[in-house]
């Protein structure tokens, strides 16, 4: 058994998709008999509570993040858990963070978005994003083992199960879903909620998934209930699996949610919230499952409600997207083949100093 710290952080600001998608994995990695330990020097209660829910432990690691302090107390971490091997995910930790925790001696697994040459001073790199493959990874992490492409999409065990299901026809699926992430740092949940009721075609049930780590979470419920029969919001889903499954149309925010519904065949209107979600979007864009948006700057709000509205309109072209979805290399294992691929060879016991 092989002991693998988690280095990821979340809060309103940044989101909790780094948390998340290693969690994934994690979850893949216990399953094989490993222990895992989340260290976080920014966090929320809802990622908390998660983690504990879960039986994950978390310590507290010392800020900034991507300072001198934090990597010290990572290094120290990896010493007092005895770990042999760390994820990393991140955009805040910086050339000389990544070469000081793998001169520490564990295995380093670095998840990257970006490709923008930066170097990743990485044993694996994963990026699930189409285009990965195009990225310059070569130099950026040379001699590493790349997992690229959609076949690495880190799926939580809900998602796995319920791509397993199998999925029904669009015209079986009756919820058009709003969902934007643990935090929703735009606050867009509230206003397409809004706007979207007072236009809600007959036989379609808006639900709105609300991230525990919003802090507009109760503004959105209550609004959601304001809004009358054929409108809820759920807060913190647990089901978040068996209720993707019933969307006919997602309205999700380009992170790390994507790789969720193209597993289980979701049509998508993809918004892109910030910048490191616009290569990814747009390129699954042309795969002919989804469609984008862009919010980053100014009101998209009557934009994404048009869009939404135009899709919900067009059942054949809803079909046709679900039918290219599922054409994706995208059995939902992606993150068994991640948890796999980190402990193909020997953990070997922490050499960190």
């Amino acid at each position: 058994m092989a002991i693998i710290l988690v280095r990821a952080d979340a809060s309103p600001a940044i989101g909790t998709g780094h948390v998340m998608r290693c969690l994934a994995v994690a979850e893949a990695l216990r399953e094989d008999g490993h222990e895992v330990v989340f260290a976080a020097a920014e966090s929320t209660p809802a990622i908390d509570r998660r983690l504990a829910a879960e039986g994950f432990r978390q310590i507290a690691i010392a800020g900034p993040v991507g300072e001198a302090a934090d990597l010290a107390a990572t290094r120290a971490a990896l010493r007092r858990e005895h770990a042999s091997a760390v994820m990393l995910d991140g955009y805040r930790f910086g050339d000389a963070y990544r070469a000081g925790l793998r001169a520490a001696g564990a295995r380093v697994l670095a998840w990257d978005d970006l490709g923008d040459g930066s170097a990743l001073h990485a044993d694996l790199v994963v990026n699930a994003a189409p285009q990965a493959h195009r990225l310059p990874y070569d130099r950026m992490a040379p001699g590493a083992l790349l997992l690229l492409g959609p076949a690495y999409a880190p799926l939580r065990r809900e998602i796995r199960q319920a791509a397993r299901a199998g999925r029904r026809p669009i015209a079986g699926r009756p919820v058009l879903l709003l969902t934007f992430g643990g935090s929703d740092p735009l606050g867009l949940t509230g206003p397409l909620l809004e706007a979207l009721a007072v236009r809600r075609p007959s036989g379609c049930r808006l639900v709105a998934v609300v991230g525990g780590s919003n802090p507009r979470a109760a503004e959105v419920s209550a609004l959601g209930a304001r809004l009358g029969p054929g409108v809820s919001v759920a807060v913190d889903c647990p089901r978040m699996g068996t209720l993707m499954a019933e969307a006919g149309l997602a309205v999700s925010a380009g992170g790390g949610t994507m790789g969720e519904l193209a597993a289980l065949a979701v049509p998508t209107l993809l918004v892109v919230t910030a910048d490191n979600q616009a290569p990814a979007s747009a390129e699954a864009a042309t795969l002919g499952w989804c469609d984008a948006v862009d919010a980053r700057r100014g009101d998209a709000v009557p934009a994404i409600v048009e869009a939404a509205l135009a899709l919900w309109a067009d059942p054949a072209r809803r079909g046709a997207m679900a039918e290219a979805a599922a054409a994706l290399p995208l059995d939902g294992e992606g993150a068994c083949r991640i948890a796999r691929a980190f402990t193909a060879t020997r953990l070997a016991p922490s050499v960190v100093t």
